[in-house]
């Protein structure tokens, strides 16, 4: 299956990368610049790409991410702290983000005569995203089948959709990811602030997965406080 990664540089879609490259053909990686306040992912990206030997591009479409206004990723509001599921989060939303990204990745894999579009949500982004919810996964292909009926058969292949965290964290080990080169905080500091929800998932994931974590937190132990208590009802 030949496959274009929607790559963020994030620990989700560079575990992604890696498992595609192992079982599939991966021609590229593709990432988006909306205007996202941790765009050192991109870099990130980019170097998951060089290490597979592979494309890597970033498209702008940071002119677009500016009309999406009112998220906590592109505009001067603050990245909450605690659980990734709790409602605080749902300011980190960037409105139809993975339909407009999605919509251009399939145009460029239909071009490039590519099988599929793979791309990381997972079941941990439920609660929060509705463009990563298994509804919302099977309604794209549907209208991608429309739209690209008669011209290319494009798959929208997301094996993590139903997964947790912690999954992606056991699939990427056993593919052989370099997590210490993926990026997850949302406050594109200098070091994982180990505070926002992001980061708290990212702790929690390698801790239930029971892989050793490499990343170099601010905060290394605030997840514990953060995860305790709290249990997200899933929403699908």
């Amino acid at each position: 299956m030949k496959t274009i990664v929607v790559c963020s540089g994030g620990l989700d879609s560079v575990s992604l990368a890696h498992r595609i490259a192992a079982e599939h053909e991966l021609l590229a990686l593709i990432s988006f610049d909306y205007g996202q306040r941790h765009r050192k992912e991109l870099d990130h990206a980019a170097e998951c790409a060089a290490g597979l030997g592979v494309p890597h591009e970033i498209i702008d479409i940071s002119a677009v991410g500016r009309h999406l206004s009112g998220s906590a990723l592109t505009d001067s509001i603050d990245v909450p702290d605690g659980h990734y599921a709790e409602d605080t989060m749902k300011v980190t939303v960037v409105p139809n983000r993975n339909a407009i990204m999605l919509a251009i990745a399939f145009g460029v894999a239909a071009a490039r005569n590519a099988d599929a579009v793979a791309v990381a949500v997972h079941g941990g982004d439920h609660f929060i995203y509705p463009d990563c919810r298994p509804g919302f996964i099977d309604a794209f292909q549907v209208m991608q089948d429309a739209a690209l009926d008669g011209y290319a058969a494009v798959r929208l292949y997301a094996p993590y959709v139903n997964a947790s965290k912690a999954d992606i964290v056991a699939d990427g080990a056993r593919h052989g990811t370099p997590f210490e080169r993926t990026w997850s905080c949302y406050k594109g500091g200098e070091r994982h602030c180990g505070r926002c929800g992001t980061c708290v998932e990212r702790r929690e994931a390698f801790h239930l997965a029971g892989v050793s974590d490499p990343t170099d937190y601010e905060d290394p132990d605030f997840w514990v406080a953060a995860t305790g208590t709290f249990r997200a009802e899933e929403v699908r």
